[in-house]
């Protein structure tokens, strides 16, 4: 039987990953698209709102972290100005440059929508991190390996049953 290399990748683990990203995703659009908003709006006014101190909110900012395009971008924040959600503001040094912010009601929604995201994200936590550390480190995926080696061998407290392991049937008294 051939080693695997330390190098070698492990597509059971990013496999893993992806699932559980996905896996929470999935709740994410499902929440998001229950209060009345796609997923991209929810993330819009996630990036907004999480932005570090020193970021001003700009269109330009708001599609770099979207990894959307400005025409995009805009297009985003006039659903959600219509929504109530995001105000406009221009900028005082450059007229050109438009500030975005949260409305009250965008404020709300948020902070509705991050709790249940939150638990889930706490519920899934283990399973997260498990697949993130299988993806980027070979020694948990080669632990990962031996843990399912040790399953499939003969013999073993997990494995499948052997005759030899069995305990002896008792001789009934006649």
């Amino acid at each position: 039987m051939r080693k695997a290399s330390p190098r070698a990748i492990d597509y059971q683990a990013l496999a893993d990953l992806r699932f559980e990203i996905r896996r929470f995703l999935n709740f994410s659009e499902r929440l998001v698209r229950a209060a009345g908003l796609e997923p991209q709006q929810h993330q819009a006014l996630l990036a907004i709102k999480g932005l570090p101190a020193q970021r001003v909110a700009t269109i330009g900012v708001l599609a770099e972290r979207l990894l959307i395009q400005h025409h995009s971008a805009v297009e985003l924040v006039n659903r959600l100005e219509a929504k109530g959600l995001l105000r406009r503001a221009r900028g005082t040094a450059d007229r050109r440059e438009v500030m975005l912010s949260l409305s009250r009601r965008g404020e709300a929604l948020l902070r509705r929508l991050t709790q249940p995201h939150r638990a889930e994200l706490q519920s899934a936590r283990p399973k997260l991190l498990a697949a993130l550390a299988a993806a980027i480190d070979s020694d948990t995926t080669v632990v990962r390996v031996r843990k399912n080696e040790q399953r499939k061998r003969p013999g073993s407290k997990r494995g499948t049953k052997s005759n030899s392991r069995k305990k002896p049937r008792r001789q009934r008294k006649r």
